[in-house]
């Protein structure tokens, strides 16, 4: 008898592997393309507060900053970005909050 519920235990973890290893791969997420920084692609050297239209793009309507991970922006020029959209807050040529 023994022998028979050693044989049923590795019979039901050898089930649960093979399920834990289907549910893994079920619920893969969708490879999306790497966003590339715009910044980067146009060689920009320097972020110009003054360019109001240009900086609309990274900031949402309630006027939050976006993400890196949203707008794809290296870390050099988000930092650079965000430094630029806080000076064109205080010359007001974007506003601090949206409408």
């Amino acid at each position: 008898m023994s022998e028979e519920v050693k044989e049923q235990e590795v019979k039901t973890q050898e089930a649960q592997e093979e399920t834990s290893v289907v549910d893994k791969k079920k619920f893969k997420r969708p490879v999306s393309k790497k966003k590339v920084c715009a910044f980067c692609v146009d060689k920009t050297n320097v972020i110009d507060y003054k360019d109001g239209a240009k900086l609309r793009r990274y900031v949402t309507e309630n006027g939050k900053i976006l993400p890196r991970r949203q707008t794809g922006t290296c870390s050099k020029h988000q930092r650079e970005l965000a430094t630029a959209i806080k000076r064109a807050r205080i010359m007001a040529i974007l506003p601090f909050k949206g409408e």
